[in-house]
């Protein structure tokens, strides 16, 4: 993503009703919500709430899971487990590629050390008569 988007996507821009029209939800909603730590919106000086659009989409995610059931525990405990799996994700990812490095360092240093045949140094032995 690029910074203009990121930037674009966590700068608090909607008051209250707006981010709750926008998530389809009440703004009181939105208020119990940040009572339970799922959605930590951007006050302004006076405390007035502003709400991103990465905010945005997290309301809509805990709307989703409270659709299919959820009560607001579970989906504190889904949007956790969700942001661990994607701590983990990148963690893979990273070590794989320290891994790959590794095997590619390993293969070039083994073809330094290769001799090729005609170069090698042969040991005579002489034969025993028995």
């Amino acid at each position: 993503m690029a910074a203009d988007e990121t930037r674009r996507s966590t700068r608090a821009v909607y008051v209250i009703s707006v981010a709750a029209d926008l998530a389809g939800c009440h703004p009181q909603t939105l208020r119990i919500y940040e009572r339970k730590g799922l959605v930590a919106p951007a006050r302004t000086g006076g405390g007035s709430r502003r709400y991103s659009d990465d905010d945005i989409a997290l309301l809509r995610r805990i709307q989703e899971l409270t659709d299919e059931g959820l009560n607001l525990a579970g989906v504190k405990r889904v949007m956790e487990l969700e942001a661990e799996v994607a701590e983990l994700e990148i963690r893979i990812e990273r070590l794989k590629a320290e891994a790959e490095e590794a095997v590619a360092d390993a293969h070039r240093q083994h073809r330094r050390e290769i001799v090729p045949v005609s170069q090698s140094v042969t040991l005579y032995q002489r034969r025993r008569r028995g």
